[in-house]
């Protein structure tokens, strides 16, 4: 009966002829939170205020309404519409932020496509860019920071699957790990990578055939070298050095 009644009284106030009143029960729509409805009303007076005084607010409104509603495709498209028709707006760094915090709303969950995230961290770069004296700017680099996070995980996740796989991927693996160091080199986890390559590299080794294994376990060695030489402080070079006595071991066993 709720439903029925409020769809009633916007059916009536759509039908009205008097834009002003339009206008105002919009507005009044908009304060108690109706966004659905007021967003309806908007869309159907704008284009008789379009290049009016009125109608940069309107839009202001009618954007959010999009916002509020969780519909941050739209709502996206629209931010970037206003600043683009209302460049000299004291709301344009707003509307700004507000384009690039709607690609972060539209991140997903960590396994699934990351185009969103990626959009995210270049969007809130130029906003810093374009403007650094900004307020917020420092929520947008943290966003930045979270967003490199999101994606430094969904990397890890990819190289552990080829690691998981067995055999015949230990090697995509090992690289997969490498490109992880590459593309995050100031990560916190950067050692913890490394090793995952060194042990992706044995474990290729030792599933190799016969004829392949000297050369693979000095890959092994080599690599082992490479994570003293970045990391002389790991906690986990133990864990390295047991896999350069390994290596050195089997390599000898060959040998014999």
């Amino acid at each position: 009966m709720l439903f029925t009644s409020c769809s009633s009284k916007l059916g009536k106030v759509l039908k009205s002829k008097d834009n002003e009143y339009k206008l105002k029960m919009a507005e009044q729509l908009y304060v108690q939170k109706k966004y659905n409805q007021a967003q309806q009303v908007f869309e159907d007076i704008m284009p008789f205020y379009r290049g009016s005084d009125k109608y940069e607010d309107m839009f202001y409104k009618y954007t959010y309404c999009a916002y509020y509603q969780k519909d941050y495709v739209n709502a996206e498209s629209l931010f970037k519409t206003f600043t683009e028709n209302f460049p000299n707006s004291t709301k344009v760094e707003e509307s700004d932020y507000m384009r690039c915090y709607c690609y972060y709303k539209q991140s997903p969950k960590v396994d699934l496509d990351q185009t969103p995230t990626s959009k995210t961290i270049s969007l809130m770069q130029a906003f810093i860019n374009m403007h650094p004296e900004s307020s917020r700017v420092k929520e947008a680099s943290e966003i930045i920071d979270e967003s490199r996070r999101k994606l430094e995980l969904k990397e890890y996740k990819n190289a552990q699957l080829y690691f998981d796989l067995g055999d015949r991927y230990y090697k995509a693996a090992a690289v997969a790990f490498e490109s992880l160091i590459d593309a995050y080199p100031d990560s916190e986890k950067s050692d913890e990578y490394k090793l995952a390559s060194v042990r992706a590299y044995y474990k290729y080794a030792e599933a190799s055939v016969t004829e392949k294994q000297q050369e693979r376990y000095e890959k092994v060695i080599l690599e082992c070298a490479d994570f003293t030489e970045r990391f002389p402080d790991s906690k986990l070079s133990d864990e390295i050095k047991r896999y350069k006595t390994l290596s050195e071991t089997n390599i000898k066993n060959l040998q014999k």
